[in-house]
C-alpha cells in the first residue's frame, strides 16, 4: 500500500475557514511577556485616543511594561450578556509632540519605537495646538517614558524636541480581538472557544459544556468581530449519520440558515440547518475532481448539495450523483441549474446501495464491454460517507456479471472513513479488505484529508475495484433448462446470498 501523507499539512489548516484561538493554552499569557521582553510587541493591542463617551472605567494606570493592562477590564470577568461599555480602559502611554509637516521623517526614523498594533491611529491630532501633532510611542521600547540615546539623537538631528509626554489613550469594545475579550470574560483557566467555520454569512460553532452558559455572548462577539456574519450557531448534538445534518440552536443574529457559499470559484445555495456542508473540506474537493479529465465518468454515492459532482461537471464529465436526503436532492438539483451543469448530472434521490446496484451497475454493465485497449473513458466513483462508507464496499463483491473488462479500465472508488488507531492508514485499509473479502496490498492509496479531534483523523482509500471482487463469471450451469441445472459453484451461491 502506498500512502500520501500532506505535505504542509499543519500551514494548511491555518488557512481555511476554520478558526482556532491562541488562548486555548493557559500558558498564553506567559507566552506574551517573553514576547514582550524579547521582542517588544504584544499580541493583539489596539488603543484609541480618549474620546468623550457615556461611559469611562474610573481606573487609569500607567504601563509599567506588563501586558495585562493591555487586557479588557477585569470587571468583566463572568460577564452572560455583553455590556460593550464594560471594555473600556484608559491606560497612559508615552508620545511625542511633533511640527505636523515633519511628522512622516519622525514616524520613518523612530519606527522600531511607534507603537505599531492594527486599528491604532500612530499620529493623533494635539487638541492644543492645531500646527502640532502626538506620534504614540510603544511603552515597552519606551520605558519609564524615556528615549535612549540613538532616539535622542534622530530627535536632534530634526530639531525635534526629546522629551517624552504623558498621553492617555483607552481601549474600548472595538480596540480587542474576540479571544481577548472571551478570555477576559470566560473562567480562568477554561478553553476560550472550540473554534468555529464559517458558511456564508453564518458562524459555526462547537461550544464545550462549559462555555454554554456564555453562549449568546460568545456569539454576539463573534458576529461583532468578523463582518460579514450576521447569524452564529451552535451545534447541539452529533452529526446524524443518515441526513448528516445535525440540530443546531442560533445563539445571536438573524435566523435565516438558507446561505450562500464559493468554493473553488464554484457558487452553492443551501439551508444549512438540513443539509451537510463542510467548509474544511474545499482543498479535498478539488484534490479528486482534479483526477477527473473530459469525458471520464464520476458517480457520487453521497453527493450533498454538488461539492463534487458539479466541479466534475465542469470539467466536462458525466456525472451520476446522489443523496440520500431529500433536501440535499433539491438544493443537488437547484445548485446545478445555478452553475448551468444541469444537462451533465443526473441526480438520484436514493439509498446508496440502491444507487450502486441500479444505476451505477447498469451504468457500468453498459460502459465497460465497450473499452478497448486504448479507452479513453476512466470511471470514478466517490463515497464521502466517512462514517459508514467503508461498510457499503461489500456491494462491489460480484456487482458485474461477464467477462472482466481491461484491468485499466476498472472504476476507481474513493472511499472515506474515520480512524482513531494509532496507524489509520493500515486501519482503514484492512477494515475495506474485510467487508470487500481481497487484499488490497500493493493496489491502493491512502491519503490523509484532515484531523477530525484529537486522535480522530478522516481519510480517503483509493483503489480501482479488482476484477475478481467486481465481476461474477456466468456459471455454465445457467445455460442449460432449469430441470437440468446441477450447479453448486461457490459463485452461484454467493450471488443468491447478495442479491
Amino acid at each position: 500500500m502506498r500512502t500520501l501523507w500532506r505535505l504542509g499539512y499543519c500551514a494548511r489548516l491555518l488557512k481555511t475557514n476554520h478558526f482556532r484561538t491562541a488562548a486555548s493554552n493557559p500558558s498564553f499569557p506567559a507566552v506574551w511577556m517573553l514576547l514582550a521582553q524579547h521582542s517588544g510587541t504584544i499580541p493583539g493591542l489596539f488603543v484609541v485616543v480618549q474620546k468623550n463617551t457615556l461611559f469611562t472605567m474610573p481606573e487609569t494606570v500607567e504601563d509599567k511594561t506588563n501586558p495585562e493592562l493591555y487586557l479588557p477590564h477585569p470587571g468583566v470577568r463572568g460577564m452572560t450578556l455583553l455590556n460593550r461599555e464594560a471594555f473600556k480602559r484608559t491606560l497612559v502611554v508615552p508620545a511625542l509632540k511633533v511640527r505636523k509637516e515633519i511628522v512622516h521623517r519622525v514616524l520613518k526614523s523612530l519606527k522600531q519605537s511607534v507603537l505599531k498594533r492594527p486599528g491604532l491611529k500612530r499620529v493623533v491630532e494635539d487638541p492644543e495646538d492645531e500646527d502640532s501633532r502626538f506620534v504614540i510611542l510603544d511603552p515597552h521600547k519606551v520605558p519609564e517614558f524615556s528615549l535612549g540615546e540613538s532616539e535622542q539623537q534622530v530627535l536632534r538631528e530634526l530639531s525635534v524636541p526629546a522629551e517624552v509626554c504623558k498621553h492617555q489613550l483607552e481601549l474600548s469594545y472595538e480596540n480587542f480581538k474576540s479571544e481577548e475579550i472571551l478570555r477576559a470574560v470566560l473562567p480562568q483557566g477554561q478553553e476560550v472557544t472550540s473554534g468555529f467555520s464559517r458558511v456564508g454569512h453564518i458562524a459555526h460553532l462547537n461550544l464545550r459544556d462549559h462555555q454554554l452558559p456564555y453562549r449568546h455572548l460568545i456569539g454576539q462577539v463573534i458576529m461583532d468581530k468578523n463582518p460579514g456574519v450576521t447569524c452564529v450557531v451552535n451545534k447541539t448534538n452529533i452529526i446524524d449519520s443518515t441526513y448528516r445534518n445535525f440540530e443546531m440552536e442560533v445563539l445571536a443574529g438573524e435566523s435565516n440558515l438558507v446561505t450562500k457559499v464559493k468554493e473553488n470559484n464554484i457558487s452553492y445555495e443551501l439551508d444549512f440547518s438540513k443539509v451537510y456542508w463542510n467548509p474544511r473540506l474545499s482543498t479535498e474537493h478539488s484534490r479528486i475532481v482534479a483526477l477527473l479529465r473530459a469525458g471520464d465518468v464520476l458517480f457520487d454515492v453521497f453527493a450533498g448539495v454538488g461539492p463534487f459532482a458539479i466541479p466534475a461537471a465542469k470539467r466536462r464529465c458525466r456525472v451520476f450523483a446522489n443523496d440520500l436526503n431529500p433536501d440535499s436532492y433539491s438544493w443537488l438539483l437547484h445548485n446545478c441549474r445555478l452553475n448551468k451543469v444541469h444537462s451533465q448530472v443526473k441526480a438520484f434521490n436514493m439509498d446508496g446501495r440502491a444507487f450502486l446496484r441500479g444505476p451505477v451497475r447498469e451504468e457500468l454493465s453498459k460502459e465497460l464491454p465497450l473499452l478497448g485497449e486504448e479507452h479513453q473513458t476512466a470511471f470514478h466513483i466517490v463515497m464521502n460517507l466517512p462514517a459508514l462508507a467503508v461498510e457499503f464496499l461489500d456491494v462491489f463483491r460480484h456487482l458485474l456479471v461477464g467477462e472482466p473488462c481491461s484491468p485499466a479500465g476498472l472504476p476507481t472508488v474513493h472511499c472515506y472513513g474515520f480512524s482513531k488507531h494509532s496507524d489509520p492508514a493500515r486501519d482503514i485499509q484492512e477494515r475495506a479488505e474485510a467487508v470487500l473479502g481481497t487484499s488490497l496490498a500493493g493496489r491502493c492509496s491512502t491519503f490523509l484529508v484532515r484531523n477530525v479531534a484529537p486522535n480522530k483523523e478522516m481519510l480517503c482509500l483509493s483503489f480501482q475495484v479488482p476484477a475478481d471482487v467486481l465481476y461474477k463469471r456466468p456459471c455454465p450451469e445457467e445455460a442449460k433448462p432449469a430441470s437440468k441445472r446441477l450447479c453448486t459453484s461457490q459463485d452461484c451461491s454467493e450471488e443468491k446470498v447478495l442479491s
